[in-house]
């Protein structure tokens, strides 16, 4: 099993600088690049200081500049914001800058936020069908001379114009989790990023038997890699678990908050839950993300990690984001790079 780092800006209140922010997400990419893991992984979203990244492309050329070994992966652009022949040439042109390194994650966005700003009208279902007919297009436009008349876009032979630097492209990705969108991954040749959110273990076992289920499925295709995101700290002591666990739940009010897109926005920033807010969430606590998250000692977390490894996982990726300081962050992360990595040595 490999290990990366899933990691963005996020932002919570008007007090934190946002070039500071960005300081902080490079400064933690490259102990991840320093400390032997495989990837950094960063999003797409606007217009939401909770995920600061509105496009991608840019972080990581300029990680790839600070860096010198790591994967640089999107994860994930978001498809229906994305015309075929702009994003393919995005790609292309950030594969060469980036010395052939990029991995191209991509989804159909969640955040119905989003949705209404970019695309008025779209819904998770016309999401998901214009990813379906993009991801062909990528390959298409970077072979050449390639047309699409789709329910979507429609245009004449195109070819990506600069061309990618790897073979074939760069890596695809596909965002999965309902056992169409693993065939749609595994059918079209993609590699699957998972994640459980805050629903743990036997989630995570619902998605590997999902994946098994689509490989066998199609089975002259070649057997994709299946990626684990998960949200992880490793901890000092029992005390700072504890805390931990109580920082990732506040986040994880405030992802619901911004999923559930019924809270008023100003200047980037959702309105402030209060302390009950948090405490009364019929399905958040701490106990519950310590149970269903990786939020331990060092042992612990190997342990757990272990069984996604024998479960069948190609790739664990550290989803930092937590709403914790720079500080914690770091430190979370060093400890797993001495004191995790090594037992997968």
């Amino acid at each position: 099993m490999r290990f990366s780092l899933f990691v963005h800006m996020e932002r919570t209140s008007p007090d934190q600088d946002q070039q500071e922010l960005y300081e902080n997400f490079i400064a933690l990419a490259k102990i991840a690049d320093e400390g032997g893991m495989y990837a950094v992984w960063t999003g797409e979203h606007h217009g939401m200081d909770f995920t600061i990244s509105p496009n991608p492309f840019l972080n990581l050329i300029d990680l790839a500049r600070q860096t010198r070994n790591v994967r640089l992966g999107t994860g994930t652009v978001i498809a229906p914001f994305w015309h075929p022949i702009r994003l393919a040439g995005e790609a292309a042109m950030t594969d060469m800058i980036t010395n052939g390194r990029l991995d191209l994650g991509i989804a159909r966005g969640a955040y119905s936020y989003e949705y209404e700003r970019m695309v008025p009208g779209l819904d998770a279902w016309e999401a998901g069908q214009r990813m379906r007919e993009i991801v062909p297009a990528l390959r298409g436009l970077w072979e050449g001379d390639y047309a699409l008349d789709g329910e979507f876009h429609s245009f004449p032979a195109t070819t990506s114009s600069p061309k990618p630097l790897q073979q074939n492209g760069p890596p695809i990705w596909v965002a999965a989790r309902d056992p169409n969108s693993h065939e749609f991954a595994v059918s079209n040749g993609c590699h699957v990023q998972v994640t459980p959110l805050w629903q743990g273990d036997e989630e995570i076992t619902r998605l590997m038997d999902t994946f098994n289920a689509a490989c066998a499925k199609f089975p002259d295709v070649p057997r994709p890699e299946i990626m684990l995101l998960n949200h992880t700290y490793i901890a000092s002591d029992e005390a700072d678990a504890r805390r931990a666990a109580e920082e990732i739940n506040r986040f994880y009010c405030y992802f619901g908050a911004w999923f559930k897109n019924e809270r008023p926005v100003s200047q980037g920033l959702i309105q402030t839950l209060s302390d009950d807010d948090i405490a009364n969430h019929p399905f958040y606590s701490p106990e519950a993300m310590i149970r269903d998250n990786v939020i331990g000692t060092p042992d612990r977390a190997i342990e757990r990690i272990k069984g996604y490894r024998d479960l069948g996982y190609d790739e664990y990726s550290l989803w930092i984001d937590s709403g914790m300081s720079f500080e914690r962050k770091k430190a979370s992360l060093e400890r797993f790079i001495a004191d995790v990595m090594p037992a997968f040595a």
